[in-house]
């Protein structure tokens, strides 16, 4: 069982940057992925980053060249940098974690079974 939390999330002017951070208490199997994942009020929510169990990393287009997924020196903590914000990156921002996840599917928030509260990002223009 493992337990997500969140932190990081603030209220930032578009072109600024922040750091989110997800700490993962429980063991970090070498099998699992994690990723970030985001819902905007009356959207559904979808994957912007994430680290495959091989090591490689995917990003949803629109984040492409601005976000940095990674994990810090141990597996339990995930970092996702986010850079150049605009108003559209504003969301509930959530960590989750699973195992046995193929690369094609590692944004899809369907195949994840852990998941934290959530931090909120807000960018204003």
């Amino acid at each position: 069982q493992l337990h997500l939390v969140e932190s990081g999330g603030a209220s930032v002017q578009a072109v600024g940057s922040l750091r989110l951070t997800c700490e993962a208490s429980g063991y970090i199997y070498s099998s699992y992925s994690m990723g970030w994942f985001r819902q905007a009020p009356g959207k559904e929510r979808e994957g912007v980053a994430a680290i495959h169990s091989s090591g490689d990393t995917k990003y949803t287009s629109s984040v492409q060249g601005r976000f940095t997924v990674s994990r810090g020196n141990t597996k339990n903590t995930l970092f996702l940098d986010m850079t150049s914000l605009k108003p559209e990156d504003t969301a509930m921002y959530f960590c989750a974690a699973g195992r046995g996840i193929g690369f094609i599917a590692v944004l899809s928030p369907s195949v994840y079974d852990y998941w934290g509260q959530g931090t909120q990002v807000t960018v204003s223009s």
